[in-house]
């Protein structure tokens, strides 16, 4: 299957080279007669989930990654997210951690929490530890490390939910991976859907295929208030809007499954702040309890502002409960996956909640191309390759939404 031509660089988009986030993982759906992309993270927190098999090419995706911002680099600062309880996300940060040094790095940890005063210990289920040390100041203000660390590289795992951290404005003498309008300050997931819309257009042009096979239909609304009711008619509105896109394309495919939509957060992760809606009146009759589950995001952050996107169900299933394939990269690089799995939610629900557990995806055996000489219909689905390509779109589509949304394009 054709991919996006590619440079040593990046991706080649307009005749300009757009280079990746450092990193990015994309959850997916596959309804069988659907295959989409339905979340783009630029700081994944699941590399903890990953084959042990595939950690090999997440090293080496990671040396091309680096090369290209610090040659030379020696050292890397790694900033986590706050939560330090946590301690899946912990093991995910041990993982991260392990992958860099095996690159030759010298990697330490960076908090920005006012709770870290000084080195801190942090316990992992396995009998490890990380060290957690406060950020500071270096070179009169103009670098940003830790006493004694002088980075040439820092690396964000932490969405910036609310708001940009005073200590990491005006950096310019190191690399600081992703950009800081990387995080959700100023990303939209409406903005990152607008650019895989016209990626996904000018592919599916080139293989011959309807692109709403690979892409949601999506709008969104602004001035959302849940608690006080406001802003119901645009969202009733828009609801009703994708809801018949999806209804004249299943009676074009003879689709008898029931279209719905799910609302969410515009900004935001951690699968908060989402509904699934099936009929617009659902948007005026909802309860107490879920309008307050839908006023607040991560960080308890108010959500003002909201994308309706297509919901695509998912017939994949690990043991009869409910799956969907998560596609992890580094650089250009797609370095491995698993499947999120909920035996407690249906084919039609969020699946990144409470109780979900993670399978590894099988990379390592479909990992080569499609047989090309194979006759149609005789060799088995290589859905794997499928979830690639699929994810790699995304990629693509978050390179240009960051370059769309770079506040200083000109360095």
């Amino acid at each position: 299957m054709t991919q996006p031509r590619q440079s040593s660089a990046g991706f080649v988009w307009n005749g300009r080279i757009t280079p990746p986030p450092f990193y990015c993982s994309v959850d997916l759906r596959n309804a069988g007669f659907k295959l989409a992309p339905v979340d783009t993270n630029l700081f994944p927190g699941g590399f903890n989930n990953l084959s042990a098999e595939m950690l090999p090419l997440a090293v080496q995706a990671a040396m091309a990654a680096i090369e290209k911002y610090c040659p030379d680099a020696k050292n890397l600062l790694l900033i986590p997210e706050s939560h330090t309880r946590n301690t899946f996300y912990l093991q995910n940060i041990a993982r991260l951690i392990k992958i860099l040094r095996q690159t030759g790095l010298n990697v330490r940890l960076g908090s920005l929490s006012e709770e870290v005063t000084g080195p801190t210990p942090l316990n992992l289920p396995d009998g490890s530890n990380l060290l957690l040390e406060p950020l500071v100041r270096i070179n009169n203000g103009r670098r940003v490390g830790l006493k004694d660390f002088n980075p040439c590289t820092i690396l964000l795992n932490n969405d910036m939910s609310s708001g940009v951290p005073k200590i990491l404005e005006n950096i310019h003498e190191q690399a600081l991976l992703p950009p800081l309008h990387a995080g959700w300050t100023v990303r939209r997931k409406s903005n990152h859907f607008a650019a895989y819309d016209d990626v996904v257009k000018r592919f599916s042009k080139l293989i011959g295929v309807d692109p709403w096979m690979l892409n949601p239909f999506f709008g969104k609304c602004g001035h959302i208030n849940f608690s006080e009711h406001e802003g119901e008619e645009c969202l009733a509105a828009a609801v009703h809007s994708v809801l018949v896109k999806i209804r004249r394309k299943y009676r074009e495919y003879k689709i008898k499954e029931t279209p719905f939509v799910i609302v969410k957060a515009d900004a935001g992760t951690y699968g908060m702040g989402i509904m699934t809606v099936k009929d617009a009146s659902e948007v005026k009759e909802l309860n107490r309890k879920q309008r307050n589950k839908m006023a607040v995001g991560k960080e308890g952050l108010e959500v003002r502002d909201v994308i309706i996107q297509e919901g695509v169900h998912s017939f994949e299933h690990i043991n009869d409960a409910v799956a969907e394939p998560v596609v992890y990269m580094i650089d250009r690089y797609v370095v491995g996956g698993f499947y999120r799995v909920h035996a407690e939610r249906g084919i039609t629900e969020n699946l990144n909640a409470p109780g979900a557990h993670f399978v590894p995806l099988a990379f390592a055996q479909p990992h080569a191309l499609p047989d090309m000489k194979a006759t149609p219909g005789t060799t088995a689905p290589n859905r794997f390759y499928m979830y690639g390509v699929v994810a790699r779109l995304a990629l693509l589509a978050a390179s240009i939404e960051l370059e769309k949304t770079d506040p200083n394009p000109e360095t």
